[in-house]
């Protein structure tokens, strides 16, 4: 039986996560940028930020990327939409620390 997880919705998006880059004909890091320029384009919530920013992370996609990535689609998205998704990454951020916390009580 598989062992229990504190965290098993974000444990399975993380798993497609990774399922989506293996079976990609994209090289990691310019997968990871395309999905977090899709996320803004769709008002993407802040969780599926947190899986897909802890995947780039293990590629190599850096802030300065994410924010070179917020940049370059601003003119075809629009300003709401950098917006919405520079505060939901920030949710991201804090929905990371608080996985942690738990993960560190364990």
């Amino acid at each position: 039986m598989p062992e229990s997880s504190d965290t098993p919705v974000l444990d399975l998006l993380a798993g497609m996560t990774q399922a989506s880059i293996a079976a990609s004909s994209l090289d990691s890091e310019t997968l990871m940028i395309a999905r977090l320029a899709a996320l803004v384009a769709v008002d993407a919530p802040a969780v599926s930020y947190l899986v897909n920013l802890e995947a780039g992370a293990d590629v190599g996609v850096d802030a300065d990327r994410v924010r070179g990535v917020l940049t370059a689609i601003a003119p075809i998205v629009g300003t709401a939409r950098v917006a919405a998704a520079t505060g939901r990454i920030a949710e991201a951020l804090v929905i990371e620390l608080e996985t942690a916390e738990l993960e560190a009580r364990e």
